[in-house]
């Protein structure tokens, strides 16, 4: 042991080393986005570039629910050089507008409303909201407000042919197939971004004196050495759970989804209409998603243990499937269970979890693939240039995605506190006034006299921005009260011309843009043009 002078000498250059290579423990979605957007902000593939290597276990499969993305991940595919038209054509990739919600209000078959992609029309310039409440007829808040939903309903892509890669015509995202996902960037970023890639066990951690990770020992490859480590293991959460002991956040309390049963359907017809929506239909015990992919539809039903059983969980799934397609009624259906929540903090020492090694929510507004693509960015931009600096990142991390989870679950729940189903002890639960946060009961009670608006959020980059409060509240039938008459007259004429706007707009696109399935087989076909500033 070192003591004195030399003791001081020598904790003085281990917090003075660079960090010069990055471990990414753990492959799927997660591990390789971290590593292809670390390797390409770092130019890993130059000799003096960051080293990021990535090792995984050729035995443990992936689990790949999420298959609907964030806008976000344009930017994504983009920095890391990867083509649009490559993407969409190697991991069967669909145009998503937005999410439609069936039956979560009351249950009746006329239930329905959108959270699409683009900002209501004249947000952040006027309060249209109580104009919109007073108008006549059956108009809702997503149709007076965008032209999104109604792209959707008609089937409409989000570009057309000649639109540039990445460039849109409306906001888009994608839905994908996450395995064929994960294999495309691994060969991206083995091949073009000199991602290092080892296929082997990790047999155990190994620490330093000061109680870092030093290096993983491997089955076949012995000691990796490492600077930083990317914890992508899943929810094992082999680095910072296990051999750090960080706890876990049970959220349990408040969402209470923990189970769900997930089956690949094919179309009935090989020309059937490609969905541009994530749907999502509610159940007695929770809900279904509805992904649509050019040559299936992922569907899949998650759902509350404590309040159904896998048995019924699985009939009312089959019984949505058979509605999909009448000759698929023996699919098999896999099962996975998880736990709601996150870890206590999400960087220790010089460890940093990603994806579900981080937490997991239920998949309801695509969360946890724009959680990665934040959590990847912030690794990026926060790079610490020796261990000196590491904790300082580690805290800044901390700080901002303990406050994105907290604002995550709290979106999530809004979608069960305002049903008005009385059909099951579920949607009653969720009712309950101790499974609401705090925050969100304070906001709901503030909403009743103002719409949601930036204001009520304190960071730049919301994973929901008021404009998606909006869109929740009012398709749930949710009351804001109107203005001080003085302001209220002004305020319905300024709404007036943008209700106007919208509907010329939404005719011109509904007429111009061809159907997501078109756009999708043109693609396969011909590609997309490119843009100029993409990196090949």
């Amino acid at each position: 042991m070192i003591h004195g002078i030399g003791d001081s000498i020598y904790w003085c250059v281990i917090l003075n080393k660079p960090v010069k290579h990055v471990v990414v423990v753990g492959g799927g979605t997660a591990g390789w986005l971290v590593a292809t957007i670390l390797a390409a902000d770092y130019n890993a593939i130059q000799p003096g570039g960051l080293k990021v290597t990535l090792i995984e276990s050729p035995d443990v499969p992936t689990i790949g629910v999420g298959e609907g993305t964030w806008p976000t991940m344009r930017d994504t595919l983009r920095k890391i050089g990867l083509s649009e038209t490559e993407f969409l054509r190697e991991c069967e990739g669909s145009f998503k507008q937005g999410s439609r919600f069936d039956g979560w209000l009351t249950g009746a078959p006329d239930d329905q409303y959108y959270h699409p992609f683009v900002l209501p029309n004249g947000y952040g310039d006027a309060n249209l909201v109580p104009a919109w409440q007073q108008r006549p007829g059956t108009e809702s808040f997503a149709e007076a407000m965008s032209f999104q939903s109604r792209l959707c309903e008609a089937g409409k892509a989000p570009k057309q042919t000649t639109t540039p890669e990445y460039a849109a015509v409306a906001n888009y995202a994608y839905h994908l197939d996450a395995g064929k996902f994960a294999t495309l960037l691994q060969t991206h970023g083995t091949k073009k971004l000199g991602v290092q890639h080892i296929l082997d066990h990790v047999t155990s951690v190994n620490a330093t004196d000061s109680g870092d990770i030093a290096s993983l020992d491997t089955k076949n490859n012995g000691a990796l050495e490492g600077d930083l480590f990317v914890d992508c293991t899943g929810m094992a959460s082999m680095l910072l759970g296990k051999h750090f002991g960080v706890g876990f956040v049970d959220k349990k309390d408040v969402l209470f989804n923990d189970s769900a049963l997930a089956v690949q359907v094919p179309y009935e017809n090989a020309d059937a209409p490609i969905a541009s929506q994530t749907i999502s239909t509610a159940t007695g015990a929770g809900w279904i998603w509805d992904i649509g992919l050019p040559t299936r539809r992922g569907i899949g039903h998650v759902y509350s243990a404590a309040h159904m059983d896998d048995d019924t969980a699985e009939q009312k799934l089959r019984e949505y499937i058979l509605v999909v397609n009448a000759n698929a009624a023996g699919l098999p259906v896999r099962k996975i269970s998880f736990r709601p929540g996150h870890r206590e903090k999400f960087w220790h020492r010089n460890c940093v979890a990603v994806g579900m090694a981080a937490g997991f929510l239920e998949p309801l507004e695509a969360s946890a693939l724009v959680l990665v693509e934040l959590s990847a960015n912030m690794i990026s931009h926060e790079m610490p240039a020796n261990r000196h600096i590491m904790d300082m990142a580690a805290q800044r991390f901390n700080e901002r995605f303990l406050y994105r989870w907290d604002r995550i679950i709290d979106f999530l729940k809004l979608h069960y506190v305002l049903s008005k189903r009385a059909d099951s002890d579920y949607w009653a639960d969720n009712r309950s006034q101790e499974t609401i946060p705090d925050r969100l009961q304070s906001l709901m009670d503030l909403w009743r006299y103002q719409p949601p608006s930036a204001q009520d959020f304190t960071q730049i980059e919301e994973v929901f921005p008021s404009a998606s409060y909006q869109y929740i509240l009012y398709g749930m039938g949710f009351k804001t009260a109107p203005p001080p008459t003085s302001r209220h007259r002004d305020a319905i004429d300024v709404a007036q011309q943008y209700f106007s706007e919208n509907d010329k707009i939404t005719a011109k696109y509904l007429a111009g843009l061809p159907s997501n399935r078109e756009l999708i087989e043109h693609i396969n076909r011909h590609g997309l043009p490119q843009r100029q500033d993409i990196k090949l």
